[in-house]
C-alpha cells in the first residue's frame, strides 16, 4: 500500500486578522507547517497552534518565511545565503520553544512561499536554509519542492529529506509550481484537486503546462488559506484512503 503524508501551512492568524480553518482542518492532517512571524502568525497563534495539532497527534513543523507581512511572504526578496541561515534558524527556535511548552518537539521544516520557491532554484539559498535545519537539530526533517534544489540540499546536509508535491497548484513543464499571477495556477474545484492528489500518490504524476510531469511525493501540501480548506482536507483525504493510499506522518523526524 501507498502512503503519503498530508500537511497543512496554518497558524497563520496574527493580531485582530483571522486566516484559516485550522480546528478543523486538524481533524484530517497528518502534519502541519505552524508560520513563525515573518508571514503570518504571532506569538499567542503559535502557541494555540501548536496545542492543538499537539493535541490531535498532527506532526509539528516550523514554517519559515521571508520578513513579509503585508505581502504575506510571496514576494521575493534579495537575501544572502548568511541572512536565509540566520533568518531560519531564528524561526525555527522560536517555534521550538512552543513545542516544548507544550511537552512536544519538532518534528519538520518545511518554508514558505517566496522563500519556499527561491529555495526550489537556488542552490547556495537552499544549502543555508539545510544548514540552519541542521544547526538546530539535525534529526528535523526538511521538506521541499519534488526534485527541486531544497531537498538536494537537505541530503548533502545529511538530513532526513520530504519531497512535496500540491493538490490544488498547476505546475510548469520543468515541475515548478506555476506562478499564482498566472490564470489556473490554483486548483480551486475540489474534485480537480483531489483528482491529481489521487494521481500523484497511486501514479507519482500530474498536468503540468506541458503535459505529464513525473512527480515524487512523500507529502501532499493543504493549504490552510483556501476558504475551503476544511472541506478540502476531508474530501482529499477520504480520496486518497479510498484509491488504496494510507495517510500517515513522515518518518524519519521526531513526532
Amino acid at each position: 500500500m501507498n502512503t503519503i503524508d498530508l500537511n497543512c501551512d496554518m497558524g497563520e492568524s496574527f493580531g485582530a486578522w483571522t486566516m484559516g480553518q485550522d480546528a478543523d482542518v486538524l481533524a484530517h492532517v497528518t502534519s502541519a507547517n505552524i508560520a513563525c512571524g515573518f508571514h503570518a502568525g504571532d506569538p499567542q497563534t503559535m502557541r494555540r497552534t501548536v496545542a492543538a495539532a499537539v493535541a490531535r497527534g498532527v506532526a509539528i513543523g516550523a514554517h519559515p518565511s521571508l520578513p513579509d507581512l503585508a505581502g504575506f511572504g510571496r514576494r521575493e526578496m534579495r537575501i544572502t545565503a548568511d541572512e536565509a541561515h540566520a533568518l531560519t534558524l531564528y524561526q525555527i527556535g522560536a517555534l521550538a520553544a512552543m513545542a516544548r511548552a507544550s511537552g512536544a518537539r519538532l518534528h519538520h521544516v518545511k518554508p514558505h512561499g517566496a522563500l519556499y520557491n527561491m529555495a526550489a532554484k537556488d542552490r547556495a539559498l537552499a544549502d543555508a536554509i539545510a544548514a540552519a535545519v541542521r544547526d538546530f537539530d539535525a534529526a528535523l526533517i526538511l521538506v521541499g519542492l519534488a526534485a527541486s534544489e531544497l531537498p538536494s540540499a537537505g541530503e548533502r546536509a545529511g538530513l532526513a529529506v520530504a519531497h512535496e508535491a500540491f493538490a490544488d497548484r498547476r505546475y510548469e513543464a520543468d515541475g515548478s509550481l506555476m506562478a499564482r499571477s498566472k490564470s489556473g495556477a490554483v486548483i480551486d474545484d475540489v474534485d480537480a484537486a483531489v483528482a491529481q492528489a489521487i494521481a500523484i500518490a497511486t501514479r507519482g504524476e500530474a498536468e503540468s503546462a506541458g503535459g505529464k510531469l513525473a512527480i515524487r511525493a512523500d507529502t501532499i501540501c493543504v493549504h490552510g488559506d483556501r476558504p475551503d480548506a476544511a472541506t478540502f482536507a476531508k474530501r482529499l483525504r477520504e480520496g486518497l484512503e479510498a484509491a488504496g493510499v494510507a495517510v500517515a506522518a513522515l518518518k524519519g523526524g521526531r513526532a
